[in-house]
C-alpha cells in the first residue's frame, strides 16, 4: 500500500468517526450500538472513540453482579434494571457469556432472559462472548462500560459469565459488586472462599424459597463476622460472673454470636466501615428486589463518604493503561513480521542449550525499542459545535 493511499484510508477512517461521535453524542442509539460495536471489536479509530469521551467518564453507577453459573444472576439483573427504570434512571447491562473452547462461538442468551426489558428505549443491552478470557469478563468489557458511561446512562450493570476462583475481574471493573448465590452452591466452605468474600459489597441468597437458604446466610454472615473480628472480642470470664450484669450487654452477645454482629454491621450505615449485608431474594417472584436495590444504594453513598469511590475508580485508572501498554506491546511485537523472523531464527539455539529465553527476551526487547515506543494514537477533531 502506498502512502498517499494510506493516507487517504487515514482520513476516511477520520471524517466517518467525527460523523459517529457527532451523533453518539446526540443522544443516538444507533450510533451507541455502532461504536460499542467498533470499541469491541478493535475496530481502527476505536482509539480515537474512548479517547473523544473520556472526559465525560465517571457519572454512571457501576454494580458487577456475579456468582455461580445457575444462580438467578441474569432474572436478577433483568428485575434491578424494572426497579431503576421504575425510578427514571436508564440503563445499560454488558451481559458477559462463555466462549465455546471447540468452536469459538457463544450463545449469548441473555438477551432473550431479559426480553421484559429489552425494548424499553431507556435500557440498552449488549451480550458479549469471553472469548477466552479468564477472570468472568470478556477482554472489552470495561472499554464497552466507558462508552455506555459517556453515552450518558445512569447505571451500568456488568453480570459476569459465573463465578470461580479466579473469575474476579468483575470488582475491579464495577463500583459495587453483588454476589449472587443459592442454595445449592455448595457446602460453606466451597461458597465462602476468600476470593468471593473479598470482591463481594453485597450477598444475596436468591431462590430462597429453596431449603438451605436460611443457613446459607447464617454461615456467610458467621464469616463475615469471624472476618470483622467479632468472635475474638474479649469476653468476661464465665466462671463466677454473672453475664446479666456486663454493662455492654449487646457486646457480649455480639461476641458470642458472629453472625449476629455481622447481621448488626451490616443494618448500620458507617460512614467509617462497610459491612457486607446478606440479603435473601426470589428474582424469579420479584423478591427482594427492593432491599437489593437499598443495600446497593447504601453502599455507594458509603463509597462517596468514605473517599473509596475516589480510590476505586483512580485504581481503574491506573489498571487501564497497564491494559493499554499490555495491548500495545503483544500487538506490535507479535504482528511484525521482522520480530516473529527474528524469533524464529533463534529457534535452534534455544533447542541445542546455547541460548535461554531470558536472554532472548532481553534481546528481542532491545532491538524491538523503536517499534515498542512509536506513537500511533491521533486524537480525533472535535465536531462543529460540540465541546470537548
Amino acid at each position: 500500500m502506498s502512502m498517499t493511499t494510506a493516507t487517504s484510508d487515514a482520513g476516511r477512517v477520520g471524517a466517518s468517526m467525527t460523523r459517529l461521535l457527532e451523533q453518539f453524542r446526540d443522544g443516538k442509539p444507533a450510533a451507541l450500538a455502532r461504536v460499542v460495536s467498533i470499541v469491541e471489536n478493535h475496530r481502527p479509530g476505536f482509539e480515537q472513540l474512548l479517547a473523544a469521551q473520556h472526559a465525560q467518564l465517571g457519572r454512571a453507577r457501576r454494580i458487577g453482579i456475579t456468582g455461580p453459573p445457575g444462580a438467578g444472576k441474569s432474572t436478577l439483573t433483568t428485575r434491578l434494571t424494572r426497579f431503576y427504570r421504575d425510578a427514571g434512571l436508564t440503563v445499560g447491562i454488558v451481559a458477559v457469556d462463555p466462549t465455546s473452547p471447540f468452536t469459538g462461538g457463544a450463545l449469548l442468551g441473555d438477551r432473550i432472559r431479559m426480553e421484559e426489558v429489552a425494548l424499553d428505549p431507556g435500557v440498552f443491552i449488549r451480550s458479549m462472548a469471553t472469548r477466552g478470557s479468564l477472570g468472568g469478563l470478556a477482554t472489552a468489557t470495561r472499554e464497552v462500560c466507558d462508552v455506555l458511561d459517556g453515552f450518558g446512562l445512569d447505571v451500568i450493570i456488568i453480570e459476569t459469565v459465573g463465578v470461580g476462583q479466579s473469575e474476579l475481574d468483575v470488582a475491579r471493573a464495577a463500583d459495587s459488586t453483588l454476589v449472587v448465590l443459592v442454595p445449592e452452591s455448595g457446602d460453606s466452605i466451597q461458597t465462602l472462599k476468600a476470593g468471593v468474600m473479598e470482591i463481594a459489597d453485597v450477598f444475596t441468597v436468591n431462590k430462597a424459597d429453596r431449603p438451605g437458604a436460611d443457613r446459607l446466610r447464617n454461615d456467610i454472615e458467621l464469616m463475615l463476622g469471624l472476618r470483622a473480628g467479632h468472635g475474638t472480642q474479649p469476653l468476661p470470664a464465665h466462671h463466677g460472673v454473672d453475664l446479666r450484669q456486663v454493662a455492654d450487654r449487646d457486646a457480649v452477645r455480639d461476641a458470642m454470636n458472629p453472625a449476629r454482629a455481622a447481621r448488626a454491621a451490616a443494618q448500620a450505615e458507617h460512614p467509617e466501615q462497610w459491612t457486607p449485608p446478606v440479603l435473601r431474594s426470589v428474582a424469579a417472584q420479584n423478591e427482594g428486589i427492593a432491599e437489593v436495590a437499598d443495600a446497593l444504594d447504601r453502599h455507594f453513598r458509603y463509597l462517596a463518604t468514605s473517599g473509596e469511590l475516589r480510590s476505586r475508580r483512580r485504581a481503574r485508572l491506573r489498571e487501564r493503561v497497564m491494559e493499554v501498554v499490555e495491548q500495545q506491546v503483544r500487538q506490535r511485537l507479535w504482528r511484525d513480521a521482522d520480530t516473529m523472523s527474528w524469533l524464529d531464527a533463534q529457534l535452534d539455539g534455544l533447542e541445542n542449550g546455547t541460548l535461554v529465553p531470558f536472554a532472548v527476551a532481553d534481546t528481542l526487547r532491545a532491538r524491538s525499542s523503536a517499534l515498542l515506543t512509536g506513537a500511533a494514537y491521533a486524537p480525533l477533531p472535535t465536531p462543529q459545535g460540540i465541546s470537548a
